[in-house]
């Protein structure tokens, strides 16, 4: 009888590796690489994401975007972005909006880039000085012209935003540094 149940063990042993392999091998095969649409092989992600603390100071921003390469010379894309920025006693802001890129790469290394940007601004101002606080809310267009250097996905350089004003309490200054990185 020992000798018909270790037959029998020995039997439930080497089906289940049989059906293991089997199924093994079935996997592969189904899992075969397919044709993905060509558009799609054409489109990267990125963005950037900032974050900056100090002594009653918070910087908050995100901004993820999509591009299509139409060539190894030009891509064009979308992006969104969102910042929160709160200096205690002072100020908070919050601004949210959308972009229109464009990248050029005349050689590898130098992309050259085209940024129309549209915000929707919200600052508000707390009392100081004795005046009261106050809110100030409106959209603001800026059109970022830059040039940085490039190296495998990352860029970075320099953006020159030439519908600048200082009175618009959105950017500090019309020159602004960048590091883009798209996956």
């Amino acid at each position: 009888m020992k000798k018909n149940s270790f037959s029998a063990v020995t039997k439930f042993i080497f089906m289940a590796i049989i059906l293991l392999f089997s199924e093994n091998v079935i996997a592969q095969y189904q899992t075969a690489p397919q044709s993905r649409n060509p558009f799609w092989e054409k489109v990267q992600f990125g963005g950037g994401l900032g974050l900056s603390f100090g002594s009653g100071y918070t910087d908050i921003s995100i901004a993820p975007s999509a591009i299509y390469n139409v060539n190894s010379y030009l891509a064009v894309g979308l992006g969104l972005q969102g910042s929160y920025v709160s200096s205690k006693g002072y100020y908070d802001s919050a601004i949210y909006g959308a972009s229109i890129l464009t990248f050029i790469n005349p050689i590898p290394q130098i992309q050259l880039s085209i940024n129309l940007n549209e915000s929707y601004v919200n600052n508000h101002y707390e009392a100081y000085y004795g005046q009261n606080g106050y809110t100030d809310q409106f959209w603001n267009t800026a059109l970022f012209l830059g040039a940085g250097y490039r190296t495998g996905n990352v860029t970075v350089g320099l953006s020159y935003n030439v519908l600048y004003d200082e009175n618009d309490n959105v950017y500090g200054d019309a020159l602004t540094p960048f590091v883009r990185a798209y996956f």
